[in-house]
């Protein structure tokens, strides 16, 4: 599966015919930005009903919610903030006359719940013990992985639906097409191409085009070594020491397979969630929510029993 950073996917998991229900998991499973189209209201005559849902990517659509002129503004307007990187939630309304180019004479009200790609990124390089073991760590995570490797043979027979599996003759070349920001884990069966892809990850962090994290597998001798063989081609020290070897935490030891792999994804975890604030308050507030609603759709507000019920005509959302 190949999951691109503009919300567009190019795979035949992705079916046209896919159900809405399906296209979201899909999307979640592979991390691509998509927006979930809910017809939360409608009057008089309208192409679908209250309920229906569609699901927008970057280049595709599944499901529909009566197609015309209305489907087509919202799918604009969803990709546009899908190209914008933001989770939104916005309800819309629109009436079906001439302004949208419809005769059904009604209108409808929408929900346009938008949600942003993945943004973590990791380039791995390597089909060894140590990279599947990671593999399947990475699975259950919510990132993207690109894996690499010029041994077809090497790869498991399926990869999770976050991996897109790269073979390739030419592994170092894969390091310019990684998005800005990914992380880059080098572990390798071969100590000179684990040299090659640490020069091609410099040569892209010397460029500006950046790179977040750069770990290297091996020994402590190993990364000595590399130091010395990279200061001869011409890197300054600061710039080698951008490279993390050995990679992975060194407060989690062991030198099994799936112990190497632990401590490498947790060194990713952390990086990944540095600096990061938890909001005391995320989306909308109930007071708002109950206004905005109120005002525009009649909402009622039934406060009887545990918490409370907000009814939009013939839906309720609790």
């Amino acid at each position: 599966m190949k999951a691109f950073d503009d919300g567009s996917v190019r795979n035949e998991k992705f079916s046209p015919a896919m159900k809405w229900f399906d296209a979201v998991q899909s999307c979640q499973q592979a991390g691509v930005a998509y927006a979930l189209i809910t017809v939360l209201g409608c009057t008089g005559s309208t192409p679908r009903d209250q309920g229906s849902k569609m699901v927008i990517t970057g280049d595709a659509t599944f499901d529909t919610i009566g197609g015309g002129h209305l489907e087509f503004v919202v799918t604009n307007k969803a990709r546009e903030v899908i190209a914008e990187g933001r989770s939104v939630q916005e309800i819309q309304h629109f009436p079906l006359g001439a302004s949208l180019g419809q005769c059904c004479g009604g209108s409808a009200t929408v929900l346009v719940e938008t949600f942003a790609g993945c943004q973590f990124n990791i380039g791995l390089f390597g089909a060894g013990h140590v990279a599947k073991s990671l593999v399947s760590i990475l699975s259950g995570l919510p990132c993207k992985v690109t894996w690499v490797d010029s041994r077809e043979e090497e790869f498991p027979a399926s990869v999770p639906a976050n991996v897109t599996k790269v073979v390739t003759d030419d592994p170092c070349g894969e390091i310019a097409t990684l998005p800005e920001g990914a992380d880059v884990l080098i572990l390798t069966h071969n100590h000179q191409l684990d040299y090659e892809l640490c020069v091609a990850a410099l040569k892209r962090l010397q460029s500006g085009n950046a790179l977040r994290h750069v770990g290297l597998i091996g020994s402590d001798t190993k990364a000595q070594r590399f130091v010395k063989r990279l200061e001869h081609r011409g890197f300054s020290l600061d710039e080698i020491n951008q490279i993390k070897c050995p990679v992975g935490l060194s407060e989690v030891p062991g030198k099994l397979p799936m112990e190497v792999a632990v401590s490498i994804a947790g060194e990713l975890i952390a990086i990944e969630n540095e600096g990061k604030v938890t909001q005391q308050k995320r989306g909308l507030a109930w007071k708002d929510i109950k206004q905005e609603l109120g005002s525009e759709l009649g909402a009622e507000v039934n406060t009887e029993g545990q918490g409370a019920v907000l009814t939009v005509k013939n839906e309720t959302i609790k």
